[in-house]
């Protein structure tokens, strides 16, 4: 009996010690899972996290977790559609040509004329055109038109006041026509010809009838960069063959635009992601340059507003105000709404130009002009007069004429100041006060008592007449005027009586003046001042 209690006893306590040590082993497994559970996934591979397969144990697949999805693809070709400002017709109109890069030229524009209503801006795009057609079976929206007959077209259309031609993103590829045979040569030879070379002729005749033995439609023997394949020779992009028929091309168009007589801009092309394509684009730019400049119309370079100080292609960079924003779309290639404003600031600022110089004067109505002061009678010649106090108030401020070239004459002339006149102009010596510092009369004179001294008292000078400060202003009293002044009974005057009369603004009034004109914010709407907000 008592060993069976012991036993009993013994079981007891292991059984206790046991569920002790399990309760131990359970709350370390959880305090300590996060940082062993690597160590636990090494030790059975067959238990890998759910995250690795897909939210599965054992490595099968969980049917009730859907895969991931997709993210969605932005398409960077089209800008947003315009907004609708009003269904008058605007008064200015700016028609927008090219390709997709002209799309968000326009939406660029858009946003600039948004708070103008007499402006509006005409899209008149084709994204994925060109100036070297792609010759399509079918086109029934028109996206891969012949742009110089296309744009006699539009123009004829539509209202213009400004046309805009941005295009070439499309145009790196070769370009295909059909292949001349000796026949279509021969041919061309012959209309070359002269009448008077007889001589040359019957060369002609017999190299002409030499090569008849050969195929007729045999064709000639492609050169660099050219490629004959089904009746078809291909120029590749870059060659001189190329080139020049590219160069044809710009020259059509530009036609084409200018056959509305009104201001053309042809915007160069920026730079891309892909160095290749920009060295591509680069290329074309200089020969939009190069016929623009020919052809009397504004090429305007863009490319410098999307590099960095080295010259490479930006996502990110100062918008036309200044600010650090996202300029690039995500694709490296269009723009963002930053982007394309700052774009249009480039072809803005060009339009405002030629406003400028098309700008025809505003006749403004008249005002009544205040009565003239009376003038005093002339002394008699040779007389002497009273010296005013203070000579006539020249404005430092009043702005100079625009319209006049430096050197030329002015048709405008002026009165000139006889003093001025005597001194500067003829270089006669003036007369000083004596005891004053130009005073160079040996031996010194000593300083004359007030209103004794006759170069500070009276002239005989014509003294020019006094002007009031503002134009609107008119001397409340005219200049008086004194006989020969005599040594007795000199000339005074009273300077104080003079400023009552006029009296000036305090220095505290004349700051806050200065610093309300300077904190005054001053805001120019697009196409200002012609167009108002």
């Amino acid at each position: 009996m008592a060993g069976g209690r012991i036993s009993r006893r013994l079981a007891g306590v292991l059984l206790l010690a046991l569920a002790q040590a399990t309760v131990g082993l359970v709350l370390g497994a959880a305090v300590t899972t996060p940082a062993a559970a690597q160590q636990f996934d090494d030790r059975f591979p067959f238990l890998f996290n759910r995250h690795n397969n897909n939210g599965s144990w054992f490595g099968f697949p969980d049917d009730r977790r859907q895969a991931p999805r997709a993210a969605p693809v932005v398409e960077n070709t089209h800008a947003p559609a315009p907004t609708r400002k009003s269904d008058a017709e605007p008064l200015t109109s700016v028609v927008v040509l090219g390709d997709s890069m002209a799309d968000w030229l326009a939406y660029g524009l858009e946003q600039a004329a948004a708070d103008s209503p007499d402006i509006g801006i005409l899209r008149r795009f084709r994204s994925y055109s060109g100036l070297i057609r792609i010759e399509v079976k079918n086109d029934p929206k028109g996206e891969y038109p012949d742009w110089p007959q296309a744009a006699r077209d539009m123009l004829a259309a539509d209202k213009a006041n400004f046309v805009v031609m941005m295009i070439g993103l499309n145009d790196r590829r070769p370009i295909r026509e059909k292949a001349p045979t000796k026949t279509s040569t021969q041919a061309a030879k012959k209309d070359e010809k002269k009448d008077g070379e007889k001589e040359k002729d019957d060369k002609d005749k017999e190299r002409d009838s030499a090569s008849n033995e050969a195929p007729a439609e045999a064709p000639s023997a492609p050169g660099e960069g050219e490629h004959i394949s089904g009746g078809m020779i291909t120029y590749e992009f870059r060659s001189d063959k190329w080139t020049e028929l590219y160069i044809k091309r710009i020259d059509e168009t530009i036609a084409a635009l200018k056959s509305k007589n009104v201001p053309v801009f042809w915007v160069g092309l920026p730079p891309v992601r892909s160095p290749k394509i920009s060295a591509d684009l680069s290329y074309l730019n200089d020969l939009y340059r190069s016929r623009a400049e020919k052809a009397g119309i504004t090429y305007i370079d863009t490319w410098d507003g999307f590099v960095d100080e080295s010259g490479r292609f930006v996502m990110t960079g100062p918008d036309f105000e200044g600010q650090t924003r996202r300029l690039r779309s995500p694709d490296g290639v269009h723009f963002t709404e930053a982007g394309a404003r700052k774009l249009a600031h480039y072809v803005e600022r060009e339009i405002q130009r030629a406003l400028m110089a098309n700008a025809t004067p505003v006749t403004l109505p008249a005002t009544d002009e205040p009565a003239a002061a009376p003038q005093p009678a002339a002394p008699r010649p040779g007389a002497a007069i009273a010296r005013p106090l203070a000579g006539p108030v020249m404005p430092l401020t009043t702005p100079a004429e625009a319209n006049e070239l430096a050197g030329g004459a002015n048709a405008h002339q002026t009165a000139t100041d006889a003093i001025a006149s005597k001194v500067l102009v003829r270089g006669d010596p003036p007369r000083v006060p004596a005891g004053r510092a130009d005073d160079f009369v040996w031996p010194r004179r000593p300083v004359a008592a007030p209103g004794i001294d006759p170069v500070v008292a009276t002239t005989t000078v014509p003294m020019t007449p006094m002007q009031p400060y503002e134009p609107h202003q008119v001397a409340s009293a005219a200049p008086s005027t004194a006989g020969p002044a005599a040594p007795a009974a000199p000339v005074r005057h009273t300077p104080v009586r003079q400023a009552a009369a006029n009296p000036r603004p305090s220095a505290s009034t004349y700051n806050n003046q200065q610093q309300q004109r300077r904190i005054q914010p001053q805001q120019q709407p697009f196409f200002f001042p012609f167009f108002g907000r």
